[in-house]
């Protein structure tokens, strides 16, 4: 088995979706935090590149699937951030 860049890729990927859960369940990150979904899709993102060198479709489409669900939530939590500054 050879071990290519984008395998490494691919790992750091699965790492920070890891440690984000990890974080969320000992209570160091809140799930509504942009910090919680930006640690997610950037573990995604980095899994996608990974599979575009080596294509898996269940995995593109649960990494795909991952990643607009956590961008989805970087936009409302900067919506929420706007709304709070707008109210000040």
């Amino acid at each position: 088995m050879n071990y290519h860049w984008y395998d490494f890729l691919g790992n750091i990927g699965v790492f920070l979706i890891l440690l984000a859960y990890l974080l969320l369940q000992i209570d160091k990150i809140d799930n509504r935090s942009i910090r919680f979904s930006a640690i997610n899709l950037f573990g995604a993102l980095f899994i996608i590149i990974s599979l575009c060198y080596d294509f898996n479709l269940s995995a593109f489409i649960i990494e795909l699937s991952w990643l607009l669900i956590s961008a989805m939530g970087i936009i409302k939590s900067k919506k929420s951030a706007l709304h709070h500054a707008v109210d000040k």
